[in-house]
């Protein structure tokens, strides 16, 4: 079978902040560019960002660069690389303020600059005292974000091919990276989109988990194609929970609404954040903030007859300001919670809703792994920026409002790297291997037919039920080892997964199973990496082993999804201009 090529200057993986900043750059700069996505661009997950993005603008009181990258670092519990921690924290203000003269709808003080409001972590003077860091659009920063990104890249004429999903990664003899293979949902015909440079913005991979803030389309596919292309995976045991989920249903509470003044309470009516984080209180780091809630539900004072969550009340701020600063909230809390945050507290639950690892990049986003005994060797043609890059800026755990930040900072920094990378080291296409569609249209025979299998549901369901279960807030090595085999076990069982549906026309059944590829490689990487590391840093707390250990665990986890071993890598301790912050005890 003869597949179809497009060439391209560049092709973006993911449409959500990071692929948008990213193209905008490479089309601004005259390069055809191509960006591939399953849903409509303005449907990518970043639409679901609501509390802010982080940036040093001190438009409310004094802030600087430097705390900003201090309180990121001990964030990140001395695991974030300080080279890209810093670069990001310096750029933060510029690219913010890009945003506003792009047309991003920032709430504003009566002064007129941009609105900042406090948020978990941000502190001024190295952790002494809350600061208001996240410049914020209500509750729908996010949103605002993507449809302002958006419409700059219609401007520059981004070609988008939109409902497309990326199957496996293409690289040559050399292992340069030279274009990617798509399925076209609608046909289901496949594409060669052949490239002289691609890059992976494909979002987080939530979906590893039975509870999560993430959206359906969060499947790991960027993670996944890295995995079968032969790159490993970076800090795979590191998952944020998000505090405020709504009980029962998963969906996001964004910590604006602390930031704004609201407080957890447990099932006596007390506000129990003090007593764990006695400075900060209820905007302590969201590690330290969910394993407090946990605390509190084990130990019998959660609330509602089941006593399995506990509750944030936000009616003392007045329904003037949820009305202005939160109103998304309000509606969030109404149509899932049953209740109306002015007159009720929302029931709320830690939920998992942001990895910190996945495909390993310098702070240039160029994509970095082992080769010849060099940990960071750059693949060629190949770059990463968002969620399932991992910089590393977010280490062990992420600060809220840093992940919008995140994306428009190394979405842009990629972009100019692939500039540079065309302009002057890949002028030209380098040719397709022979064999550039075999694997992917051997991974779609395989699903055609495939008899005797299971279904996808019921492999993705106990996949979820594992994970959530064996790498939840709290860990233990009984439950780790449990989980690493089982997860094997249900990896197994993917390879043989059916569909009845033998279509090609918008076959849904098809894609679930494609995007279960994806995930089962990053469920399999996060139980084998959490099984491994042998202390409790930032989100991974170890029962049995409490205490974190630099000496021997300050360093990166690589993992070889073809091997399924582990490798190793120090981290970036020396920041580009300013003195090393030296490891501390991490406490709000």
């Amino acid at each position: 079978m003869t597949v179809p090529v497009r060439k391209f200057d560049a092709v973006i993986v993911g449409a959500g902040g990071a692929g948008l900043r990213a193209a905008l750059q490479l089309s601004e700069a005259g390069l055809k560019t191509a960006v591939i996505s399953k849903v409509f661009p303005t449907r990518s997950h970043t639409v679901a960002a609501q509390g802010g993005i982080s940036a040093s603008l001190g438009n409310v009181q004094e802030d600087k660069w430097e705390w900003h990258m201090y309180d990121t670092v001990k964030g990140s519990d001395w695991l974030g690389d300080q080279d890209a921690i810093e670069f990001m924290c310096r750029q933060a203000p510029e690219v913010v303020v890009e945003l506003e003269h792009f047309g991003m709808p920032f709430d504003r003080l009566e002064n007129g600059k941009i609105y900042q409001r406090p948020f978990g972590g941000h502190m001024a003077n190295n952790g002494k005292t809350p600061v208001e860091r996240a410049c914020a659009a209500a509750d729908r920063t996010g949103h605002a974000m993507l449809h302002t990104l958006y419409q700059r890249n219609v401007r520059a004429q981004t070609q988008f091919f939109v409902e497309w999903l990326a199957l496996d990664l293409i690289r040559d003899a050399e292992g340069d990276v030279v274009g990617v293979t798509a399925l076209e949902m609608e046909t289901g015909e496949m594409v060669v989109f052949h490239a002289k440079a691609v890059l992976f913005a494909t979002g987080g991979s939530g979906r590893i988990y039975a509870a999560s803030t993430n959206a359906f389309i969060n499947t790991g596919d960027g993670l996944g194609m890295s995995v079968r292309a032969g790159i490993p995976l970076e800090d795979m045991e590191f998952w944020q929970f998000h505090p405020t989920g709504v009980a029962g249903a998963g969906v996001l509470i964004t910590e604006g609404v602390r930031g704004e003044g609201g407080i957890l309470l447990n099932g006596n009516g007390e506000r129990f954040m003090e007593r764990y984080a006695p400075n900060a209180k209820d905007l302590a780091s969201r590690d330290v903030v969910s394993r407090a809630m946990a605390l509190e539900i084990l130990e019998g004072r959660g609330c509602g007859k089941d006593k399995d969550h506990v509750l944030l009340k936000l009616d003392h701020i007045g329904p003037e300001k949820i009305m202005s600063k939160l109103p998304g909230i309000r509606e969030i809390a109404i149509k899932f919670a049953g209740v109306d945050p002015i007159k009720d507290p929302i029931p709320v639950v830690p939920t998992c809703h942001y990895q910190m690892g996945g495909i390993p990049t310098n702070y240039k986003g160029e994509v970095v792994a082992p080769k010849d005994g060099n940990p960071e060797v750059r693949v060629n043609g190949f770059y990463a920026a968002g969620e399932c890059a991992c910089a590393s800026v977010h280490g062990a755990n992420r600060l809220g409002t840093n992940s919008l930040l995140d994306l428009v900072v190394f979405g842009k920094a990629a972009g100019n790297s692939m500039i540079d990378f065309i302009r002057n080291e890949r002028p030209a296409l380098k040719p397709l291997p022979a064999n550039a569609a075999e694997f992917s249209q051997a991974r779609l025979a395989r699903l055609e037919n495939q008899t005797g299998g299971e279904e996808v549901a019921d492999v993705r369901a106990d996949m979820q039920k594992c994970v959530q279960l064996r790498a939840g807030v709290f860990r233990n090595s009984e439950n780790l080892a449990r989980g690493v085999a089982e997860i094997k076990a249900i990896a197994e069982r993917a390879k043989r997964t059916q569909i009845k549906d033998k279509s090609r026309v918008f076959n849904t059944a098809r894609i679930e199973a494609l995007e279960l590829d994806n995930l089962i490689e990053v469920a399999v990487a996060t139980l084998v990496c959490a099984e491994a590391r042998k202390e409790s840093r930032g989100a991974h707390a170890h029962d049995d082993f409490p205490d974190r250990h630099d000496e021997e665990w300050m360093k990166h986890t690589l993992y070889d999804g073809q091997s399924r071993q582990l490798a190793y890598k120090p981290v970036h301790t020396k920041p580009l201009s300013i003195d090393y912050i030296a490891p501390q005890k991490r406490v709000y």
